[in-house]
């Protein structure tokens, strides 16, 4: 069982605190991470991934930092943005490159290709795809070390309706596997249908931690906006 955790996490920028003493924990399942826009989400990831250094407080996974974890693509796989790749490069090329760069075994290329739906076009150079294919391509980069954590920011971005929901059918097979999804998105709707439990931070704070249904009697946007309002108050 793979657990994400923030202990007094405070993250800095001169003057500004992007993130302030955010306590929370991840379990297996697929848990929404919410906020409105500039409330410290991607700082917060970053911060998980290594890719920021914490001003105070901790950020791990398995109870290690990111950086402490010996194979680190075996425990989490992460797309961030759904760009990074060289736009001369074929799909598979490109995973061939991440696998022999993360210590992998070639043979998983074919099978991420596979499971993101992109077997068709694994020699098409990524230059030419579309934002919803670019999203398949870095979910399966993150699928390549078979990890037990999934942190994605945003990944339905670029998705259509077939799109979503094909998504949606991973990250559930995925988490009923016993392993662990943070999804960071603004698409309510699908979070409702997709996610169990949620994180909420507003102006850098977190405002709730705990199961979905409990955001509000009235429903998650409502509960949603609650939060975020009186944070801002």
């Amino acid at each position: 069982m793979s657990t994400v955790r923030a202990a007094g996490l405070t993250k800095r920028f001169g003057t500004v605190d992007a993130v302030r003493e955010l306590d929370f924990k991840v379990t297996p399942g697929i848990t929404a991470f919410l906020g409105p826009n500039g409330a410290g989400k991607t700082t917060t990831l970053r911060m998980l991934l290594g890719l920021i250094r914490p001003t105070f407080g901790t950020a791990t996974i398995d109870g290690k930092r990111y950086a402490e974890l010996r194979h680190p693509r075996r425990v989490v796989g992460a797309v961030l943005e759904a760009t990074g790749f060289h736009p001369g490069r074929t799909a598979r090329r490109h995973l061939e490159i991440l696998a022999v760069a993360g210590g992998l075994p070639l043979a998983r290329v074919d099978q991420v290709l596979d499971q993101v739906g992109l077997t068709d076009a694994a020699r098409r150079r990524a230059g030419g795809f579309s934002l919803g294919m670019r999203q398949r391509l870095g979910l399966a980069g993150a699928l390549l070390g078979d990890p037990g954590v999934l942190i994605l920011d945003e990944p339905a971005n670029g998705l259509d309706p077939a799109g979503m929901a094909w998504l949606r059918g991973l990250l559930r097979g995925f988490a009923g596997q016993g392993r662990t999804v943070i999804v960071s998105s603004h698409v309510l709707a699908e979070v409702a249908q997709t996610a169990d439990r949620a994180v909420v931070i507003s102006g850098g704070r977190l405002r709730y931690c705990g199961p979905l249904e409990g955001m509000s009697e009235d429903g998650l946007e409502a509960g949603f906006l609650r939060l975020t309002e009186e944070a801002q108050r």
